[in-house]
């Protein structure tokens, strides 16, 4: 049985459009965090959008400035023609962490909205009984969410949006804070919920960072690319419901949003500078267990791996595979042919090698292609005693990087650093010291 939205007869009407959106925040210490850069895209009536992109393509924030929850810098956000100067009225917000009010009751917790709506208070009663029965929570109006699983608090959430009736119902990663199976069973009610006639919502707009949740709910998959967020390709999604992750066109769009993802045409211009360097080529986030790990799988599976499988294999999301797979390629351990990871001689090599051939065979691969710990070792090289404070390097990072991004790239490159015996590194004073000068110290 196929099932169809009670929207596919409705006219293909925008319900909320943004142009030009940018969005910068200031850091503490002065600096300027751009977010987004020039994001136009259109919500519209009869269908479900999925925005999906790794860490740093400013879904959340992208969402967020859709719902007025977030001004932006420059661009317009228009909801039924009319510019938000606030709130969006014709939208609703399920989050990731529930964010529900422990000290209320089920019933409490949906009816907030309508509370802080102004709506009577028998209305409210009618509406969020209404919703917590649609929701599949009929029985637990009087119970608080310390009383609830997971999926049943997420549930909550779901009711909570519902009951004001959005046109347009927003969910920031709905499924991550929750076991496959619940996830699962979620995601099919929700398609189930879109599909009747009653469902009191004409769009819904979902963020993820799961390819294949992507490809199972949305009828479009707007693909955002990061540093700062922008958008990259918008991807249709025309296969009937429910849908079958087996079968040969499913597994088409992943593929094909898994090649767009890792592919090279991701790199921003400034990650196509001539001259790499730690501000236009930050380092994946990626440990040398964890890369090591990558690169044995890979060599298990004959030197040629399908990164949708292998994801699917090891339980992995996007934001978990691809930092290992993009820290993989610039050290050129793997190359990547659209959604296939490839073992390079580099890579066998490194796979092949003893613990101290292998330290020495990563040292050289980050020394040629990971700027940061070059530049690092560099400076050292160069400071009239081998040893230099972080905050060296931090002030360095500043220009490029907002607080928690140079703690990141830090600690990356003190990592890749060490494993590779380029440097130490005392947390205590905060001093990195090239290997030999440690050594003597020790000594």
């Amino acid at each position: 049985m196929t099932l169809t939205s009670h929207n596919d007869t409705q006219a293909r009407t925008a319900l909320i459009e943004a142009e030009h959106i940018s969005k910068s925040f200031s850091s503490a210490d002065g600096s300027t965090l751009h977010v987004l850069d020039d994001v136009s895209i259109d919500l519209h009536a009869g269908e479900v959008v999925a925005l999906l992109g790794r860490s740093g393509s400013g879904k959340s924030t992208l969402l967020r400035t859709l719902a007025g929850l977030i001004a932006p810098t420059s661009g317009e956000v228009r909801y039924r023609g009319r510019p938000l100067n606030g709130a969006n009225p014709g939208a609703a917000m399920v989050f990731q962490s529930f964010a529900l009010m422990p000290w209320l009751t089920v019933q409490d917790n949906v009816e907030l909205g309508l509370r802080a709506a102004g709506v009577p208070r028998q209305e409210r009663r009618e509406r969020a009984l209404a919703a917590i029965d649609g929701i599949g929570l009929d029985g637990f109006e009087t119970a608080y969410p310390r009383e609830l699983s997971g999926g049943m608090r997420q549930r909550v959430g779901f009711a909570r949006a519902l009951v004001l009736r959005p046109d347009v119902l927003m969910m920031d990663e709905p499924f991550s804070a929750l076991d496959v199976l619940t996830s699962e069973n979620l995601r099919a009610e929700l398609i189930g919920l879109w599909a009747q006639p009653a469902f009191p919502t004409r769009c819904i707009c979902i963020v993820t960072h799961n390819i294949e949740e992507a490809v199972l709910l949305a009828d479009r998959v707007l693909l955002l690319g990061a540093n700062p967020g922008h958008l990259r390709a918008e991807v249709p999604v025309d296969l009937p419901r429910p849908r079958d992750r087996r079968s040969p066109a499913f597994e088409a769009i992943v593929d094909r949003l898994y090649a767009a993802l890792t592919g090279r045409d991701e790199q921003s211009a400034a990650e196509r500078a001539p001259v790499p360097g730690p501000l236009t080529h930050p380092l994946p986030a990626a440990t040398v267990g964890g890369l090591a790990g990558l690169v044995q799988i890979v060599h298990t599976h004959g030197g040629r791996a399908d990164l949708p499988d292998l994801a699917d294999e090891l339980s992995f999301e996007v934001d978990d595979l691809l930092p290992l797979v993009d820290a993989a390629r610039m050290l050129g351990l793997l190359e990547v042919d659209g959604a296939w990871a490839l073992l390079t001689e580099a890579g066998r090599a490194w796979h092949a090698a003893d613990i101290l051939r292998s330290k020495e065979l990563f040292a050289g691969m980050v020394v040629a292609h990971a700027p940061l710990v070059r530049t690092i070792v560099r400076a050292l090289q160069n400071s009239e005693d081998g040893t230099l404070r972080d905050d060296f390097f931090r002030d360095l990072l500043r220009r490029g990087y907002g607080p928690d991004d140079i703690e990141k790239q830090l600690d990356i490159a003190i990592d890749w650093g060490r494993y590779g015996e380029l440097f130490d590194y005392d947390a205590d004073s905060g001093e990195l010291m090239l290997a030999e000068v440690s050594q003597e110290q020790s000594g």
